[in-house]
């Protein structure tokens, strides 16, 4: 599994934001259907701002951009996406231990 950090922020095109408030409802229904499932582990509002903060684990890069653009919102949406490691997947010492040897 692959982890990703993904940050939507809402960013409908001009004329777009009647059909972007009209269809809020599905895209939020849509995450619950992603945190009920697994897809979704966490699921932030941003408080101040605009969008959302969710943490997906999905089984590569293509079934992320596949959920993320299967969102009923996602045309009025702009994505950061941040891939994740998680802490105990690599060994620390061993690659800090490698630099120093390179001193």
């Amino acid at each position: 599994m692959a982890l990703f950090a993904v940050l939507a922020t809402q960013a409908p095109a001009a004329g777009e934001a009647k059909e972007f408030r009209e269809r809020l409802g599905e895209g939020f229904a849509y995450t619950r259907a992603l945190v009920e499932k697994g897809t979704i582990l966490h699921s932030w509002i941003r408080v101040g701002a605009s969008g959302g903060l969710n943490i997906y684990d999905v089984d590569s890069h293509e079934e992320l951009l596949s959920v993320l653009y299967d969102n009923p919102v996602s045309p009025h949406l702009k994505f950061e996406v941040i891939p994740l490691a998680r802490p105990d997947a690599f060994d620390q010492l061993s690659i800090w231990n490698r630099g120093a040897d390179q001193s």
